[in-house]
């Protein structure tokens, strides 16, 4: 939705949609640089957006319990092709590969130690 509605609509830079999506998420979640960036000693973690498609959102076929999305019905453009995981392919196209237990808790740190949001 923030990729269609956000950088298809012309209201913010790709930069930014990367910004808001993965770094400063990171950072708000005490989670970077560990998470949202590429870089050595970060995971691999890593989505690659096909930004023509062209979808419509129903949310029956998303991975929820609730069955439902306050956004069923709405065409977007730009979707996920695949997500990769610590280096592994986890979704491609639509179909998800990861396995049950392969996922991983991990520490935050407090927001405070983190390095300060990126406001551009």
């Amino acid at each position: 939705m923030l990729f269609s509605e956000g950088v298809v609509a012309g209201r913010i830079s790709l930069d930014r949609f990367v910004e808001l999506t993965s770094g400063n998420a990171a950072r708000l979640f005490g989670l970077h640089p560990r998470k949202g960036a590429i870089a050595v000693g970060s995971d691999a973690d890593l989505a690659l957006w096909d930004p023509k498609r062209r979808t419509t959102i129903d949310g029956t076929r998303m991975q929820s319990r609730a069955g439902y999305s306050v956004y069923d019905g709405w065409t977007v453009q730009g979707w996920p092709r695949f997500v990769i995981r610590r280096g592994q392919v986890v979704l491609a196209d639509g179909r998800s590969l990861a396995q049950p237990g392969q996922g991983q808790c991990i520490r935050r740190t407090p927001a405070a130690s983190q390095p300060p949001i990126v406001t551009s």
